[in-house]
């Protein structure tokens, strides 16, 4: 998450001389990725908390893994936020002499959190993030299904990088796509705590429940999804060897 907030902070604090729109999108792209290459041998890369809640409650985690797991996300998060605070301080200073706010021309907060945009109702932003929280699961469901046409072995963080990057290039106009509550709930908290104050929970008509709730149930309704018009018509590997959807040659 250090790279794509600090991706957002150069923007921002640059007012666009040092990277656009695109440049974040890469950043957490990239970010996503080395997260996985990190934690995928000790936890499975458990980067965001409405996956790991599907994951439980599909049976695939067991629940008294979930507070640790939790814990775990919300403290790297608020240290990756504590980090790009102190990387980008004197930057921040200088931009807004000292006077740090969630809204008006010299708003920083967006640089941790995600916030709606001027022109996005309580509702419209509450279904772009279920409905791209429903593109990111079925990415990762995808990508790692074994019994349907799987990545390649050791291309997965990558590609789960990918999807996230794609997400942001069609989706991030409307909410900034926070997708994930460890990635915007700590990074508010800590901004709160590091000078903006409670405006970060109040600014956007009280948005700041909308990016931990709809990833939840967007993730949830993602995993239906794949489920329902996928995973329940995927056919066992025949015992021949055949590949699945190939048909067996007959000999003369």
């Amino acid at each position: 998450q250090v790279f794509g907030l600090c991706s957002v902070a150069q923007v921002v604090l640059g007012r666009g001389d040092f990277g656009q729109q695109l440049s974040i999108n890469l950043a957490f792209g990239i970010g996503v990725t080395l997260g996985i290459h990190a934690a995928g041998g000790i936890s499975g890369a458990h980067l965001n908390a409405a996956i790991t809640i599907t994951h439980c409650i599909l049976g695939n985690l067991p629940w008294r893994k979930l507070p640790a797991y939790v814990i775990g996300q919300f403290l790297g998060s608020f240290t990756a936020a504590a980090t790009v605070f102190g990387f980008y301080y004197d930057a921040l200073y200088n931009y807004t002499s000292g006077h740090f706010t969630v809204t008006g021309p010299n708003a920083t907060a967006s640089i941790f959190s995600t916030y709606p945009a001027p022109y996005v109702s309580l509702l419209g932003g509450f279904f772009s993030e279920f409905l791209a929280t429903v593109m990111l699961i079925l990415g990762i469901l995808i990508i790692h299904d074994e019994k349907n046409n799987a990545a390649l072995k050791g291309t997965q963080a990558m590609l789960v990088g990918i999807v996230v990057l794609g997400i942001g290039l069609g989706m991030g106009m409307n909410t900034g796509y926070a997708i994930n509550p460890s990635r915007d709930l700590p990074p508010r908290v800590f901004t709160a705590i590091a000078g903006w104050g409670m405006d970060v929970f109040t600014a956007g008509h009280h948005w700041w429940w909308v990016p931990v709730t709809a990833p939840i149930l967007g993730s949830l309704a993602g995993a239906l999804i794949y489920k329902l018009f996928i995973d329940f018509h995927n056919q066992p590997v025949l015992e021949s060897g055949n590949e699945k959807g190939q048909p067996a040659l007959e000999s003369s």
